[in-house]
């Protein structure tokens, strides 16, 4: 009897702990889904938290949310609370998934949610329904990489434009890119596309269709290259067979993620044949130029001889010919210039060497001719082109002691110092002491003796000045007040996640600075507690109204003007509340 009774109490006595349990889960839509369908993922508690922290989603791509939810009922005098955080996702790759763990913190403790698994199959077959707003997305949208030419030669340029295809009936309202096509053995630019709206016949049926995104590409090696696919998401607003109270036919939304096909370019070699010594990979349609900016001077004057091609082609691709002058002319490192536009044709421009010459003796001095070697895919042959010989005549300085001889200028190099030879006149001293005092008694010795007491001594201070755990706390509390006002700045865009951060730093505030639970949350306690601090009636109604604001816009829609309104007044008040706090 007396254990009987024991249990009684025990069951009673527990019955509250039960009741007060913390339950956060996640759940998912299902467990098994294809590659082009969407996965509903929803974090769920029992009681009220923050600094909620979602998972990475490894696998997955965020198509929605979190949009945030909370329930609070009262039946027969008991309270029922519950919040959610639901997001919608896409996955990325075939194959078994894991999304990981949640956590929130929830009356000072941090609680997780379990991994869940998830299985990604093939895609699934839509089935051929004429009014399911899905099958007429698919059958009204597509997404095609057209190439300007199947077969090029290496350096030859070719433009890949992506257009986007849909059926006049239905209306794209949002499109973002997924994967951008990542051009291996490619050199590649990105031309800007106006993205205006025209028709052309596709699959023998007019289309809408809009080039997305072009790109000229310039292949870098011969062979067979695949051109990586364009992957977009497209909010669609597709017609439904209901109409609204004034005859308009009513749109229903539906999200897609479509992916042009993979291309193969066929990239044919250099000929052998007739290939130059000095053909160093430019092709296109060049013409060929050096120049001086005079032709006579006197010795220890410069001037500026230029390289200069000009033309169609690969002119950001190879490098020009050196220019090789007489030892006589002192010659400085060239600098480099161009005038290159890239548009879909591919580039057109010049490119330039400019050299600085200065001649030290008098004479005439010949700059040899210099020759410039290209391949035209449209001749399929090479040409060369050659300069002319310039001359430059010196008429006043120093006659050479000894006859110049024309050779091109050399690279000064150091001289090695060979045995038997004179050694440089040393700049520096380096003086070794002949007496030199023991290490036992020296000041080295009694440095490193006192080092390991001025560490103790070190440690101690800084222990001393170490700060308590409630400061440490409140300081990570500041820091996620920073953290979560700066995330609300960011997701502006975003209502719902605009308000769940700003909601998120106006209780971290309070948490920091009155040491309150999230459970104490009560406007009458907040009220209290900061008068009680000092804070002015005007400054409380103020922090309080954004605080309300944030409640209020998960049930009702909300401007982005009102956004930036509650922004800055949570801003304000926190700033207000500091001052007037009580030290």
């Amino acid at each position: 009897m007396r254990q009987l009774l024991i249990c009684c109490f025990l069951t009673l006595a527990l019955s509250p702990v039960a009741y007060a349990q913390v339950d956060f889960t996640a759940q998912i839509s299902k467990r098994q889904l294809g590659i082009n369908e969407r996965l509903r993922l929803e974090f769920s508690m029992n009681k009220d938290g923050d600094n909620f922290v979602p998972p990475s989603f490894d696998g997955f791509r965020v198509v929605a949310g979190p949009s945030q939810s909370v329930s609070n009922v009262y039946v027969n005098g008991k309270r029922s609370f519950s919040k959610s955080y639901t997001y919608l996702l896409t996955p990325l790759k075939k194959g078994k998934n894991v999304i990981g763990q949640a956590s929130i913190e929830i009356d000072g403790e941090v609680y997780k949610t379990t991994p869940v698994p998830v299985e990604i199959t093939a895609a699934v077959e839509i089935p051929k329904n004429p009014n399911d707003p899905n099958y007429i997305a698919s059958e009204s949208l597509h997404l095609v990489a057209t190439l300007s030419k199947s077969k090029v030669y290496i350096n030859e340029p070719i433009t890949v434009v992506y257009k986007l295809y849909f059926d006049s009936k239905v209306r794209p309202s949002d499109v973002n890119p997924i994967d951008m096509p990542e051009y291996n053995d490619f050199w590649s630019q990105g031309i800007p596309s106006r993205r205006t709206i025209e028709r052309e016949m596709f699959k023998g049926k007019q289309y809408n269709y809009v080039a997305w995104q072009q790109t000229v590409l310039y292949p870098q090696r011969a062979g067979k290259l695949p051109i990586a696919p364009l992957s977009l998401d497209v909010q669609l607003d597709v017609p439904t067979n209901r109409r609204d109270f004034f005859g308009n036919q009513v749109y229903t939304q539906v999200s897609r993620t479509i992916t042009a096909g993979k291309r193969t370019l066929t990239v044919l070699p250099f000929p052998d044949k007739g290939k130059p010594t000095n053909f160093n990979g430019a092709v296109g349609n060049f013409s060929f130029d050096v120049k001086t900016s005079k032709n006579a001077l006197n010795a220890s004057e410069s001037l500026q001889a230029t390289v200069e091609v000009k033309g169609k082609g690969n002119l950001k691709l190879f490098s020009l010919p050196e220019m090789a002058t007489p030892s006589a002319l002192e010659r400085y490192d060239p600098e480099y210039s161009e005038q290159v536009n890239t548009t879909l044709s591919g580039m057109r421009g010049s490119i330039k060497n400019t050299y600085t010459l200065v001649p030290q003796y008098q004479g005439k001095y010949p700059i040899p001719p210099i020759a410039f070697s290209y391949f035209e895919p449209k001749a399929k042959k090479y040409k060369t082109l050659e300069s002319a010989e310039l001359v430059i005549d010196v008429l006043e300085g120093p006659k050479a002691a000894t006859p110049i001889v024309n050779a091109p200028n050399a690279a000064k190099v150091a001289v090695p110092n060979v045995i038997g030879s004179f050694q440089f006149i040393a700049q520096q001293t380096s003086f070794i002491p002949i007496k030199q005092l023991p290490f036992f008694g020296s000041t080295l010795f009694f440095a490193l003796l006192a080092f390991p007491v001025i560490l103790l001594l070190l440690y101690f201070i800084i222990r001393s000045q170490t700060p308590d755990a409630a400061a440490i706390a409140r300081q990570q509390k500041v820091r996620l007040v920073k953290k979560f006002l700066g995330k609300a700045k960011k997701n502006m865009s975003d209502a719902s996640a605009f308000y769940v951060s700003l909601e998120a730093a106006l209780h971290n505030y309070l948490k920091a600075r009155l040491q309150i639970k999230t459970s104490d949350f009560s406007k009458e306690k907040m009220q209290t507690l900061l008068s009680d601090k000092g804070v002015e009636r005007d400054t409380i109604g103020l922090f309080i109204q954004v605080l309300t604001n944030c409640e209020l816009a998960r049930y009702a829609p909300t401007s982005r003007s009102s956004m930036e309104q509650d922004y800055e007044t949570a801003v304000a008040a926190i700033t207000q509340m500091d001052k007037q706090f009580k030290s």
